[in-house]
């Protein structure tokens, strides 16, 4: 699709533009162009850690590098020379994830957190304050000016009160469902265009966004809260009902202008959101509105859907004569969207669908509309790619609204709810298709592969009911294996993970396991050197969630589980999310818990994100479209940071050193190219190997999962430590 054009404007027509209106913004114009962007190529590596790369960051002014790692240093680069200035020991003794541009000698020490700190924030213009947002489900502020030190947590002594956000009880299972598990922070970001706005991302599906100047006064981490209302809720629509314990975020980060965030999944795709909730692409919704556009209706919100259409405007004005080549382009576009049908080829096709109707949207009439949205259903529905399913669901939807009178959209959802589990409801839009168009073959078809679906699941159903039958002993209880207690949330998903949640009542959720590992070794009885075998203990520790856990009253008081865990539901009151506005897919997400999605320059048209199998992918924001990708590790890219004025890129991950990527290849290429070795590979082939790993069953990683958090790391004198791996998912 080289032929589709990028939306960054001509790069000559910008340069004329200075001239002749003095614009300010030119440099913000040029400085992620996509003519840059084709010449990227690899400038420099970075060398002087001696290990995992798990952070790096460019000072506001753009004259410092820093980066910090498992190593446990933090090292400070001149971006001028490319050279290091300084190599901090930072008196860590695990891994680094995050850093800031004040990282000098420590002059003072915070130690309340019980849990690793994944993100620190800094409001710009104020480096004295600092926010660290951590596992142990709390986000605190630190103020540097007050110059004091805060006492372990658990002191007696003295009280640490630096709780911003307490969301110990914060973790949602579902839209619909109230908060009750402990929310393990992720990642953190302080708006830069209004440092009120704070947003936080963690162990559930749910990005939070919360007004400081809404926020309790700082508290104490003894007294737990209850989590505080927060502005919005940020979370794809098909992931807010899921429930899958594996599912969550790694990274979350504002705009360059504040309007709009982003969202990195582990398992998942990256996401973009408007803060704001307004634009075509996205909607606010609640939980009923989940069920609701997978049910067959001929009202939407009480409103009855349109008849057919024609291809005018909604203002009643034909087309005009100074559009009639972008809707002639636009048709050009579909009908080479239909081809790849047949071809096999859908991705380049839902790459001509997305240019029209992310571009073209307001220019091209509604019939039209209702075509490309059919086409692009039908071409998601043949890819298949993790979520793809969902997404035709939305475009079938978006085209019913068009035109409930052509049988074309209740069709295509019928097949899309097949393939997410929703026999019943497929059906019934099978039937309404059959009704609006007797006499095609392939309609009736569809009616009766939505009655065998429906038969094989019955039948599925019933089986696992004799089979769950007989695994109970004689005392009554159910007799769980090792993969049972590990993954029995996910029993019920897909391949895909695309089908319907598994249907557990609330006291399943509640009594769900948690693992905890612990490895002891003692003296020179720890290793045999000369069998190189490791002699200690691994413990297995299985407790139930709640057992040992309290939570939090309406008040702010504690509670016991038992006495809450019946009233939440009945006291509570579901809120809205905000929907998506683009997703950005090609990459793997699933190795790690630091997996970046970022903004490219100051103008953020451009969103990059590094993956899992060691390349890093670059996609254009306003149509979703991969324009490049990138080799830029040995093993995994964790970090992708664009320079706050140039165009460069610092990108780092397992390897021990960091790249940096500037645009001076001597050839200008598109999506595959401009590595340090040209990437060579097949850009399908690599894109469909990460749809595979994302979609791959959690049941066939059971061995690399349990010793995954476990590695040897051998040091410059030769000894041998035993040391959690520290780029895995915790």
């Amino acid at each position: 699709m080289d032929s589709v054009p990028f939306h960054d404007a001509n790069i000559h027509h910008i340069l004329e533009t200075r001239y002749l209106h003095s614009r300010q913004d030119v440099n913000r114009s040029l400085q992620t162009h996509s003519s840059l962007i084709r010449r990227l190529t690899q400038e420099r590596e970075l060398e002087g850690h001696l290990g995992c790369v798990n952070a790096v960051a460019w000072n506001s002014s753009g004259s410092l590098l820093i980066s910090g790692s498992d190593d446990t240093r933090v090292n400070i680069w001149n971006y001028a020379d490319r050279k290091l200035l300084h190599s901090i020991d930072t008196g860590h003794t695990a891994n680094i994830f995050c850093t800031n541009e004040n990282a000098i000698a420590p002059s003072a020490h915070y130690q309340c957190h019980t849990r690793r700190v994944k993100k620190l924030a800094v409001e710009n213009g104020n480096p004295n304050v600092v926010w660290s947002a951590s596992e142990d489900g709390t986000l605190r502020q630190h103020d540097f000016r007050e110059g004091t030190s805060c006492p372990p947590a658990g002191s007696s002594h003295q009280e640490c009160r630096s709780v911003l956000l307490d969301l110990r009880s914060g973790a949602k299972r579902s839209l619909a469902d109230p908060p009750k598990q402990v929310l393990a922070l992720k990642s953190c970001d302080i708006s830069s265009t209004r440092p009120h706005l704070l947003l936080v991302g963690g162990s559930d599906a749910f990005a939070r966004l919360y007004d400081r100047r809404m926020l309790p006064p700082l508290s104490s981490c003894r007294k737990r809260m209850s989590p505080p209302p927060c502005v919005n809720y940020f979370c794809p629509m098909h992931l807010s009902d899921r429930g899958h314990p594996s599912l969550h975020l790694t990274h979350v980060t504002f705009g360059p202008d504040g309007d709009e965030v982003l969202l990195s999944y582990s398992g998942e795709h990256v996401y973009l959101m408007n803060v704001n909730h307004a634009g075509v692409n996205e909607m606010q919704y609640t939980s009923g509105d989940v069920s609701k556009l997978m049910t067959y209706s001929t009202t939407i919100n009480g409103m009855e859907l349109q008849p057919s259409v024609s291809n005018v405007f909604p203002n009643g004005f034909s087309i005009k004569k100074n559009v009639a080549a972008k809707i002639d382009y636009c048709r050009k576009l579909m009908k080479y969207a239909e081809k790849t049908l047949d071809d096999g080829t859908p991705y380049y096709g839902i790459e001509a669908c997305n240019e029209v109707l992310n571009c073209y949207s307001r220019t091209i009439g509604p019939a039209l509309k209702y075509e490309c949205l059919c086409i692009r259903a039908a071409l998601l529905l043949k890819r298949k790619w993790k979520n793809d399913a969902h997404m035709a669901i939305r475009d079938c939807h978006a085209a019913r609204k068009i035109d409930n009178y052509a049988y074309k959209a209740l069709y295509y959802m019928s097949d899309a709810l097949s393939q997410v589990g929703r026999h019943k409801e497929a059906l019934d839009f099978a039937v309404a298709s059959q009704l609006l168009a007797p006499s095609i073959p392939e309609v009736a078809e569809r009616v009766e592969k939505a009655k065998k679906d429906i038969a094989s699941a019955e039948a599925e159903k019933n089986n696992k009911t004799n089979d769950g039958a007989s695994r109970f002993d004689s005392r009554g209880g159910r007799i769980l294996s090792l993969s049972d207690i590990l993954y029995r949330s996910e029993a019920h998903s897909d391949a895909s993970q695309d089908g319907p949640r598994s249907e557990r009542d609330d006291s399943d959720y509640d009594e769900e396991l948690e693992l905890d590992f612990e490895t002891s070794m003692s003296g020179d009885e720890g290793h045999d050197v000369e069998s190189n075998i490791l002699h200690g203990s691994l413990n297995l520790r299985i407790h139930r969630r709640g057992d040992s856990r309290e939570s939090t009253g309406a008040n702010g008081t504690i509670e016991s589980p038992s006495s809450s865990s019946q009233n939440d539901k009945a006291n509570y009151q579901p809120e809205a999310a905000v929907d998506m506005k683009q997703r950005f897919i090609g990459h793997c997400n699933v190795g790690t818990d630091i997996k970046q999605a970022s903004f490219l320059g100051q103008r953020g048209e451009f969103v990059a994100s590094g993956s899992d199998d060691g390349r890093w992918f670059i996609w254009e924001k306003r149509t979703g479209r991969l324009i490049k990708m990138l080799n830029g590790d040995e093993s995994v890219v964790n970090c992708v940071q664009c320079h706050p004025f140039d165009f460069v890129v610092a990108t780092s991950g397992i390897d021990s050193t960091i790249k940096l990527w500037t645009p001076n290849a001597p050839v200008p290429s598109t999506v595959a190219g401009g590595a340090a070795g040209p990437e060579t590979a097949d850009v399908l082939v690599a894109m469909e190997s990460n749809q595979q790993k994302l979609s791959r069953g959690r049941d066939s990683i059971l061995p690399f999962e349990l010793l995954e958090p476990f590695r040897m790391h051998e040091f410059p004198e030769g000894s041998l430590r035993l040391r959690p791996f520290e780029c895995a998912q915790s």
